[in-house]
């Protein structure tokens, strides 16, 4: 137990608000929270808000807008971080609807940034009966927000010194103290970063939920963009969230049996096909790890290369099965089926400052274990681990730690770095030890640490000016767009992939579009009309996910055994047939194939006008580092050099045979730099865009997004003005 209970902390302030029960999955209001000033308001939602911008990320979206101003930053007091869960979110008949989502204008990007997480923070908010809630201002002391969903109180509290700083320890800490004279732990949720989100752009937030069967607390990350730099930079500590009593309709369902039959043709579906197909109920996300080498699409060195056949064993499925805690309750969510959200109990530390500690382990997703692992050339299960634990507790994501650790030690393969100048870290590929004092360094402030946390765009220019590198190079393996690190497959082969990657609106993340087996394994979209197609429909449709509150995994992760009969399998298109009833529901309201996609793209296309008022959202801003469409070096050409002589001879129409690897690099890269061109003209097209990347007025006119504040950053453009 903690030595903290909630009447020892310093009450800064207070304000009462009435519970207010949700209505057919909406509470029609928003919780607005000026840490500044320690007041908590009211705000009304407008039908017109619920209807452009329907929940979650939308919702998200708009709240930001109206609260910043077009040369706002990442850290000026108006800034916001925003969380949402849609009117779907939050019931727990159907596998996957605890998500919440956040945005605020990152740190990384400059732009607005979405990122979905697990956890029990957004339902409880929203059983409080909040859409959203907006935190805005900066404190003048460390400070804790706690709102009571059940007694309908938001206090501000000044944060004791003696407070953990680490998550894992202030979660649990504070988690003791919020409960109600001890008791009932799962009924809070705890939000908070980390030591190192004090000083990297690449800091995250962490959303707890109380493990049960663990008797102890579990994480989940909303990881990317740097929104837990922006949380520090607010000087909070954390922000708690208690309430007791979920039941089944909370969200007052207009046809509460029907979210019950609906979830439970889901549930039976999880239970029998899983483990036939993904495994996700025993392995997770984890379980791509040796089907990505197979199709050479595993990061491996930077990603350099897509496979590592004589050490793939190391880190394939098989050894997370054996690792992780089997046979329980593994959802982030109640109710949650899928159970994917796997973790490994009793790990023994071996570095920084819990060495010999025995902690629980969230993880890894396959994200994780491909970033940290493979793509540092890592495949020693512990190194994994131990990098995943500190990268959470620390309060840094994954994603792009692993993927600026990855350019580091290519850095340092090339006399780039030296021990010198990484103080004394060793960055040889497969260091894990090496990364990890990288991720202790960053928590204790100090210059090495400092400097990797600011993510690869930043150490490319860096390494040029101190160092005198190559630029070229060093752009080429920098793995951002936009200033986020990609994520991790390989999408050198994946034309369609490229795209999904980098004409994003927040940079390269593959929660947008993930093409690679469409594209490249099978063939399914051979042509640029065919591939604009899938990178209008599937960022769309997948962009709902935000705004209901859902996870995507349910979608596609599962499917029915004849899902192949098909036209289009690569929907799924009885899953999303459950997602029109679901909706219905739920809200009542009636939902088409055609209705979905407009929900979305209204969304989509705000986010992108969004980007253009801040200044970017350019064509310019929307092409990938050349690692990530073909082979920078030599050596990586010859690797893969009977493929890439094939495709010269027959698609690019050139004879390999007699030209030097030098030559057959720079065609290949001439060629592939102008497949791409090809690609953002026809996708931009098929988005209703211009050819520099603005949602033209009749498109939005067309979808019901041209407001007068829209229109006036439209005409701007146009103008020559944006």
């Amino acid at each position: 137990m903690s030595a903290f209970n909630r009447e020892n902390f310093k009450l800064l302030n207070e304000y009462k608000f009435e519970p207010r029960a949700i209505e057919k999955g909406y509470a029609m209001r928003t919780l607005h929270v000026d840490v500044g000033s320690r007041v908590a308001t009211a705000k009304p939602v407008s039908e017109d808000m619920k209807k452009r911008f329907t929940g979650g990320k939308g919702f998200g979206l708009k709240l930001l807008w109206d609260a910043t101003k077009p040369t706002t930053k990442w850290n000026d007091p108006e800034n916001e971080i925003v969380i949402g869960i849609g009117p779907i979110g939050g019931n727990t008949n159907y596998p996957g609807s605890g998500k919440s989502l956040v945005v605020s204008i990152s740190p990384m990007t400059k732009i607005p940034i979405d990122s979905n997480v697990g956890g029990f923070f957004g339902p409880y908010l929203k059983f409080g009966g909040w859409d959203a809630m907006e935190v805005q201002g900066k404190a003048d002391v460390e400070t804790i927000v706690f709102i009571d969903s059940n007694a309908g109180t938001v206090q501000f509290y000044e944060a004791p010194e003696s407070l953990q700083r680490d998550t894992h320890l202030m979660a649990e800490e504070l988690t003791d103290a919020f409960t109600e004279d001890g008791h009932d732990p799962q009924s809070i949720s705890v939000v908070s970063a980390g030591r190192a989100a004090d000083y990297s752009p690449m800091g995250l937030l962490n959303f707890s939920l109380f493990d049960k069967r663990r008797q102890g607390i579990r994480i989940k990350q909303a990881g990317r963009g740097g929104i837990g730099r922006v949380f520090r930079d607010k000087k909070i500590l954390a922000m708690v969230c208690r309430f007791s009593g979920v039941n089944s309709n909370l969200n007052f369902a207009a046809d509460p049996a029907a979210v019950q039959r609906i979830g439970l043709k889901l549930h039976r579906e999880i239970v029998v096909n899983d483990s036939d197909q993904c495994k996700m109920r025993s392995e997770g996300t984890a379980h791509l790890m040796e089907i990505m080498n197979d199709y050479d699409l595993l990061p491996t060195k930077n990603h350099k290369y897509g496979q590592e056949n004589s050490k793939i064993d190391g880190i394939e499925s098989g050894v997370w099965h054996k690792l992780f805690s089997q046979n329980l309750p593994d959802g982030c969510w109640y109710g949650c089926t899928m159970a994917c959200a796997h973790a490994v109990d009793h790990f023994e530390l071996y570095t920084g400052p819990y060495k010999g500690t025995k902690v629980c382990v969230d993880g890894p997703e396959y994200e994780t274990a491909a970033g940290v692992g493979s793509n540092l050339y890592v495949y020693d299960p512990h190194g994994i681990l131990e990098l995943n634990f500190y990268c959470d507790t620390y309060g840094i994501d994954t994603i792009s730690f692993g993927t600026t650790t990855g350019f580091l030690m290519e850095c340092w393969e090339h006399g780039i770095l030296n021990l010198e100048r990484t103080d004394g870290i060793d960055l040889t590929w497969g260091n894990w030890k090496g990364a990890a004092q990288i991720l202790h360094d960053m928590a204790d402030g100090k210059r090495f640490g400092i400097l990797a946390g600011l993510g690869t765009k930043y150490l490319a220019e860096y390494f040029v000016t101190e160092y005198g590198a190559d630029a070229q190079f060093l752009k080429d393996i920098a793995l951002n767009g936009k200033g986020l690190e990609q994520s991790e497959y390989i999408a050198k082969e994946s034309l369609a992939q490229q795209g999904g990657f980098y004409l994003t609106n927040k940079g390269p993340q593959h929660d947008e579009a993930w093409l690679i087996f469409m594209d490249m394994v099978n063939n399914q979209i051979p042509t640029f009309a065919d591939k604009a197609e899938a990178l209008h429909y599937f960022p769309i449709f997948r962009t709902w996910f935000g705004l209901q509150g859902l996870c995507k995994l349910p979608w596609n992760d599962v499917e029915p055994v004849d899902n192949a009969k098909h036209e289009e399998p690569g929907k799924v298109p009885e899953h999303v047939e459950n997602y029109f009833k679901l909706y219905t529901a739920i809200t009542g309201e009636p939902l088409t194939w055609e209705g979905l996609i407009n929900q979305s793209e209204r969304v989509y296309n705000f986010q992108r006008i969004f980007n253009i008022r801040l200044g970017y959202g350019h064509r310019k801003d929307d092409y990938p580092p050349y690692r990530s469409m073909g082979p920078v070096l030599e050596d990586e050409y010859v690797m893969r050099e009977e493929r890439y002589d094939k495709q010269m001879k027959e698609l690019i129409g050139v004879d390999p045979a007699g030209k030097s690897v030098a030559e057959k690099v720079k065609i290949t890269r001439e060629y592939r730099m102008s497949q791409y061109e090809k690609l953002v003209d026809a996708v931009f097209d098929r988005r209703g865009w211009s050819p520099d990347g603005c949602p033209t007025p009749e498109h939005l006119k067309s979808i019901g997004m041209d407001t007068p504040e829209v229109m006036e950053i439209v005409n701007a453009r146009n103008a020559g003005k944006a």
